[in-house]
């Protein structure tokens, strides 16, 4: 034996040992297992769909005529406002009407802008929530608040939540994986889905855009996977004796792991970002077949293969830089862009996993971190827009649970706040939760001496959009 074979046969077997070290030491158990629920439910997995810049639901979702009756005028005082809202209601003003027209769709009647034709024929599958409140009036604390549950950085996404709760269905899969727009990243950046103070197992795994969601996921050109599995063991055993010699090993523990899905994921994911497999109709019903949707169709579609293949939780992000929902001006010229870009894709993914038998077991989500003011305080522009409104929020939910066709809540004749009570945030994130089989009140992680949930203080689960 030459003493290079020697010492390759050794580096192999030193693997060996290696993982024979970890699995006598009795490692942490696999963070991702899946666990049971704590409540029967029908959604096994969740796709999140978020809009960011704060969508204008008296646009799209909410037919108000009493914009066209005021329009150009001072909208009338609103009462149970507080904060810039209530600044900007009192300062002067111009009531804008919408420039789309809208038409009622599907059994249930629902009023939808002629700018979003492919959901509204899926309208009947959706439940509506409308006059929801965030506790800020601006877009990073916002974004916060309706991702984490708190409007501070560091807390938990609600993905990281889900995930942390039920583990995940495929061990060769992220368990949560983000989708970024191909513009940039969201307010926040990647804090927004992390872990915050929970393991940093649950944090989610960002996809790329494009034909390369992950960089290097192919095993470097001539090395076997005996010689790749040989070298990982190595890292891994020297990860794991480092790790031993620490009391926080939370943080050491989660790239040990990382490390291994990593290489499962070489198993798996190249078949699961190549979507040549597709069909022309599946491709053009996700509406890849057109350079202004093709971009959220491509993560539409990635999401639909991801949940199909077992992960539990898929976040797919729209809008970034000038590109986002943040409509201060034109809203004629850019909200048609803003819905061509989104509406194909969305509409098809409900109709794929409708017609795959997946729409029961998968719930669906779109939401934004806030809503829009139905006035411009310029009244100079001929080309105007609208603010930011914490108090007008609309979320609506699709399959695994929820009732079809059903509607919560209701805004004012403006669409400015809720027209009753007012529904906290928390509320949309206990329904999220109970729909996936999570108490709130049981999904609790111990930090800083207290022990943390998403909803906070605890929130109501909206029982009116549950089938």
């Amino acid at each position: 034996m030459t003493r290079r074979d020697f010492l390759t046969q050794s580096y192999i077997g030193l693997g060996g040992i290696a993982a024979s070290h970890l699995l006598a030491e009795g490692n942490q158990p696999n963070p991702l297992a899946p666990r049971p629920r704590h409540l029967p439910a029908k959604a096994k997995r969740c796709i999140f769909l978020f809009m960011e810049g704060g969508v204008s639901q008296m646009d799209l979702f909410e037919y108000r005529p009493a914009l066209e009756k005021f329009a150009g005028k001072q909208i009338p005082k609103p009462s149970g406002t507080v904060g810039e809202i209530a600044t900007f209601s009192a300062a002067p003003n111009r009531v804008i009407p919408a420039p789309f027209k809208f038409t009622r769709h599907g059994q249930s009647g629902r009023w939808m802008t002629e700018l979003l034709p492919s959901m509204s024929r899926t309208v009947d599958d959706m439940a509506f929530i409308h006059g929801i409140k965030v506790d800020n009036n601006n877009h990073g604390p916002a974004v916060y608040h309706t991702l984490t549950g708190n409007m501070f950085p560091g807390s938990a996404s609600v993905g990281a939540w889900v995930t942390y709760g039920l583990g995940s269905e495929n061990q060769n899969l992220p368990g949560f994986i983000v989708l970024g727009d191909r513009r940039g990243a969201p307010i926040g950046g990647s804090s927004v889905w992390g872990n915050g103070f929970l393991p940093a197992a649950y944090q989610g795994t960002i996809f790329r855009p494009g034909d390369t969601p992950i960089v290097d996921l192919r095993p470097r050109a001539g090395v076997t996977p005996q010689q790749q599995r040989g070298e990982l063991d190595l890292l891994q055993w020297f990860n794991g004796k480092h790790a031993a010699e620490r009391s926080d090993r939370g943080e050491l523990e989660a790239r040990i792991a990382a490390y291994e899905l990593a290489f499962r994921m070489q198993t798996e994911a190249p078949e699961l970002v190549d979507l040549k497999s597709e069909t022309e109709a599946t491709r053009k019903l996700y509406g890849l077949d057109d350079p202004v949707s093709e971009p959220f169709g491509r993560q539409c579609l990635l999401a639909r293969r991801m949940v199909e293949r077992g992960v539990r939780f898929v976040m797919a992000l729209h809008g970034a830089g000038g590109d986002r929902w943040d409509d201060h001006g034109d809203i004629k010229g850019r909200i048609p862009k803003h819905c061509k870009e989104v509406d194909l894709p969305v509409g098809g993914l409900l109709a794929d996993l409708k017609a795959r038998g997946l729409l029961d077991e998968t719930l669906v989500v779109w939401a934004s971190e806030m809503g829009r003011t139905p006035f411009d305080n310029n009244l100079i522009t001929d080309k105007p827009g609208r603010d930011h409104n914490q108090y007008g929020l609309v979320v609506w939910m699709a399959g695994g649970g929820i009732k079809p066709g059903a509607t919560f809540g209701e805004t004012d004749d403006f669409g400015l706040k809720s027209a009753g009570e007012p529904i906290p945030l928390r509320d949309v994130h206990a329904t999220i939760l109970r729909l996936m089989g999570l108490d709130q009140d049981r999904l609790t992680y111990l930090h800083a001496g207290r022990y943390k949930k998403l909803t906070d203080i605890g929130g109501r689960v909206i029982g009116e959009v549950l089938s």
